[in-house]
């Protein structure tokens, strides 16, 4: 019991202690508490304040500033010039980047403008320079071309010079009469010139790709299709072809009689070519014959002999097989030669140098040139064409130049535009753009893994050329010598020597191919492409330069331009899968529901008046074109995580996230009405506003509200 009580007392002296004593036990508890609370707001404000510097330091110290650079204020301009800031973004973004872009040169013709323009200086400063003799001859034709003192000077010297070649012409001159067919070959082979027909050398589309040669009807200049204005179109005509015969010292009457032979004679080939759903047919069509059959068909010619002299140094014989396109053609043509009467044999001769003088215009004096011209703006006023404006004397005698120099243009222009260091940052973009392609292929829901699998190696196994094709790059024995170009006083004499050594080459080229991807394009060239069977893709310097491309502007506007091109001709790669059947281990349903949404969501913004939307021919580059804006944008967003030092347009008030898709649809600016009724793309409102309403990022970098055009409630999820 006293245990027990002693026990109870103690107990109850416990539950009865004051309050008091309990208080260090709960102090220490509270003080952890305390500590714990404390410790917390120390790291939380430890890392407010890192977060606070480090936003200083990027966006403060290191973020988004102006780019001062002159590059960067041309750029502004040309933005400022193209855009209409009165639009609001969110309504209708191509007007607000482009609006402009009707009232002056799109994108891709001030680009290639530019381009011709670098190709001026490179011609006008051989003093900067080490010539091979080649390239001497490049700059020889080009200032012999820019000379047109010596060509004014000259007259229709030169030309007589030619025509006495071929035999004299009945109305101008003495004249022997050469045999029909001996001048055709002459025609064709030294002067390059189809008066009935055109003979074209090819590489057969099917294996092993043996050259083959290749039978059209001639290309016509004047449109001899049946319409209300035929009649004054030929009279047009006429006093085209009557001005040539008095500028070449013909009398006024025989003139007009061979004129007016010429014209029938052009007016019933062009009858024999039948309607235009016929000529259609006719062009996707060819028939396989040789060339003794073909003597049979149409005896009017010497074939075997004509075609021998234009395409030496080919060995052939009447066995010899030719694709002729229109087969009915050639014999109602070769039974019109054959009809007329031995007197008029000089009438025939006469339509072939008529011709010819039409062929050698360029690089006649500017009495010939003029007459050219005004038959141009006539046949235009009649037919309803917009006039072509007279190009500078600078940019003919470039595009001539150009024409048969382009192995020595090319090596420099690429030295001159796309230097070491333009080359490297593009290169980088590259790079950037296909390793965002190859993670974005992690992610695409249609695909099943083999298919994923192959993708990414098709991407990794990919080959670049980046600024010029490998052939123009590659040391070339023709840059040195065109050994076989005569350069003289005389233009014209020089314009025939180089097109004889340029077809030569072509023949050349076909007998004998280099290595390499069929598709050539030039370095000046604005236009990238994929080559399928090469599994190369080429990007040349001409579209890799402002106001795509520069590496002085922000990395915004190189991303948003040049970089979804690359995009773009990356995507060509999986056309194949986009394809009903494609794929057939892809998810179809998947595919097929994406291909009506992006037709749904095409079809929902409107057209510019003139042009049209066929969801089903644009499929698949409007499938690039989604698919290159996000894969872009996707490596830029890497980009910025990754470096400092961001830069923006001044005076433009667009974030780099803005200026990155003002950038995209810069590339789009031209004019909406002139769109080819068969081009695959959109019509450039359409590439611009469906890919960017495509893209949530834009909605969020333009604050544009839920449910508006550029903000819609659904999108379509292809890459």
């Amino acid at each position: 019991m006293p245990t027990e009580e002693a026990g109870g007392v103690e107990t109850r002296r416990r539950r009865e202690r004051p309050p008091e004593e309990g208080l260090p036990a709960v102090h220490s508890t509270q003080w952890a508490m305390a500590r714990r609370a404390l410790i917390t707001g120390l790291l939380v404000s430890v890392i407010l304040g890192g977060s606070l510097l480090l936003w200083v330091y990027v966006f403060q110290g290191c973020g988004p500033s102006p780019c001062e650079t002159p590059v960067c204020w041309d750029l502004l301009k040309l933005y400022l010039a193209f855009g209409n800031a009165s639009v609001a973004p969110c309504t209708d973004f191509f007007s607000f980047a482009c609006g402009n872009a009707n009232k002056i040169s799109s994108s891709f013709q001030a680009i290639e403008k530019r381009n011709k323009r670098q190709l001026q200086r490179i011609l006008e400063a051989p003093g900067s320079w080490h010539l091979a003799s080649g390239e001497e001859k490049a700059f020889q034709f080009y200032n012999s071309c820019m000379d047109t003192g010596a060509i004014e000077a000259a007259g229709a010297g030169p030309l007589r010079q030619v025509i006495e070649e071929l035999g004299g012409w009945p109305v101008s001159s003495n004249w022997t009469s050469l045999d029909f067919n001996r001048t055709l070959s002459l025609l064709m082979s030294q002067y390059g010139h189809f008066p009935f027909f055109r003979a074209s050398l090819r590489t057969s589309p099917i294996p092993p790709h043996t050259p083959i040669i290749q039978i059209d009807p001639p290309e016509f200049e004047v449109p001899f299709k049946q319409r209300p204005e035929l009649a004054q179109i030929m009279r047009e005509y006429l006093t085209y072809l009557n001005r040539l015969g008095i500028l070449l010292g013909g009398e006024p009457s025989k003139v007009g009689d061979h004129s007016s032979f010429s014209i029938t004679i052009n007016s019933n080939l062009h009858q024999f070519l039948g309607p235009p759903e016929q000529q259609q047919a006719q062009r996707k069509l060819f028939q396989m014959v040789t060339i003794e059959q073909l003597q049979e068909i149409a005896p009017a010619i010497d074939w075997l002999s004509c075609l021998q002299a234009t395409f030496t140094p080919m060995s052939l014989s009447p066995s010899h097989p030719v694709a002729v396109h229109n087969l009915e053609y050639l014999k109602k043509m070769s039974q019109l030669i054959e009809s007329q009467p031995s007197n008029h044999r000089d009438f025939l001769k006469s339509h072939m140098i008529l011709g010819l003088v039409g062929t050698l215009s360029p690089a006649l004096d500017s009495k010939f040139q003029e007459a050219h011209r005004l038959l141009n703006q006539k046949l235009g006023e009649l037919t309803g064409r917009p006039p072509m404006p007279t190009p500078p004397r600078w940019m003919t005698c470039v595009e001539k130049t150009e024409a048969f120099f382009k192995p020595t243009l090319a090596a420099l222009f690429v030295h001159e535009a796309f230097g070491p260091s333009t080359q490297s940052a593009a290169m980088e973009l590259f790079v950037a753009i296909k390793d965002a392609l190859l993670a974005r292929l992690q992610t695409i829901p249609w695909m099943d893994e083999a298919t994923r699998a192959e993708a990414q190696d098709k991407v990794i196994q990919l080959q670049v050329e980046m600024g010029a094709p490998e052939w123009a790059l590659k040391p070339d024995p023709t840059r040195q010598e065109y050994s076989d170009i005569q350069v003289g006083t005389s233009f014209l004499q020089s314009f025939l020597s180089c097109g004889r050594s340029h077809r030569a080459r072509i023949i050349q080229s076909v007998l004998q191919p280099v290595p390499g991807h069929s598709l050539q394009v030039l370095p000046w060239s604005a236009n990238a492409y994929y080559s399928i069977p090469d599994h190369v893709v080429v990007f040349p310097a001409g579209i890799l330069q402002p106001p795509f491309f520069h590496p002085g502007y922000p990395r915004a506007v190189n991303f948003g331009a040049a970089g979804s091109i690359m995009a773009h001709e990356l995507l060509h790669i999986f056309y194949q899968l986009l394809l009903p059947e494609g794929c057939p281990a892809c998810d179809t349903h998947a595919l097929q529901g994406v291909r009506l949404c992006l037709e749904r969501h095409y079809a929902a913004f409107p057209l510019p008046k003139g042009t049209s939307f066929n969801g089903s021919r644009t499929y698949l580059e409007d499938a690039a074109d989604i698919g290159g804006l996000t894969i872009a944008l996707q490596a830029y967003n890497k980009r910025l995580l990754w470096y400092r030092g961001e830069t923006t347009l001044p005076n433009l008030d667009l974030s780099p996230q803005q200026l990155f898709f003002r950038s995209y649809a810069q590339v789009l600016c031209r004019d909406p009405s002139i769109q080819h009724p068969q081009d695959t793309h959109s019509p450039p409102t359409l590439r611009t506003h469906g890919p960017l309403s495509n893209s949530p990022a834009f909605a969020r970098h333009f604050h544009c509200a839920h449910g508006t055009l550029m903000n819609p409630s659904r999108r379509c999820q292809l890459w």
